[in-house]
């Protein structure tokens, strides 16, 4: 297992409709195990396989298994997703590894039934609700080329397409200041 860097915007693959599985084979293994790796790393719920720069149908959550705050966590992996049912609606704050300093509150289905493979290729059919629901929504939006800011208002997206710009802008600061690398390159 290994760390993969994350792609943050506006680096074009975010924006790319990702290929389905095709081949459920060792190197799928490899990208699903680096994925949870560095999307444990980066203290996040979940991650797209185009966020690592890899261009498939693939996420991956971690999620606990109740609102209990000692509730333990259930890691899933999601090969080629689809949303076959949704219900209710849910305003959830949401953050992006691909957007880091920046959070907004974004309109979702509060329940939703997925279909997806598991790294077999088995067919699996699974419910989510809360941030579970949320998290699938926004990772399978990632597949599909569309960043939580794309589910905002025009004005919405401009204020938050310029804070995003500000917390890079500081992150670079920071870093020199460090003395560290500077933090990765736009696109």
């Amino acid at each position: 297992m290994a760390i993969r860097p994350i792609v943050t915007f506006p680096h074009p693959v975010l924006k790319q409709q990702c290929a389905a599985v095709e081949q459920f084979d060792d190197e799928l293994a490899t990208l699903l195990d680096d994925m949870r790796q560095t999307m444990d790393d980066a203290d996040g719920l979940g991650l797209a396989a185009n966020q690592v720069g890899v261009s498939l149908r693939v996420f991956t959550m971690t999620l606990p298994e109740s609102d209990a705050e000692d509730a333990p966590m259930t890691h899933y992996e999601l090969v080629n997703p689809e949303i076959v049912r949704r219900s209710g609606e849910i305003r959830f704050e949401e953050g992006c590894l691909s957007f880091p300093g920046i959070s907004e509150t974004v309109v979702r289905a509060a329940t939703i039934q997925m279909r997806y493979q598991d790294r077999a290729g088995a067919v699996v059919e699974q419910t989510f609700e809360g941030v579970g629901a949320v998290c699938a929504q926004h990772e399978l939006d990632h597949l599909n080329g569309v960043t939580f800011l794309d589910r905002l208002s025009t004005l919405k997206k401009r204020l938050a397409m310029r804070a995003y710009k500000r917390a890079r802008a500081q992150a670079k600061i920071d870093a020199e200041e460090d003395g560290r690398a500077a933090v990765r390159p736009w696109g």
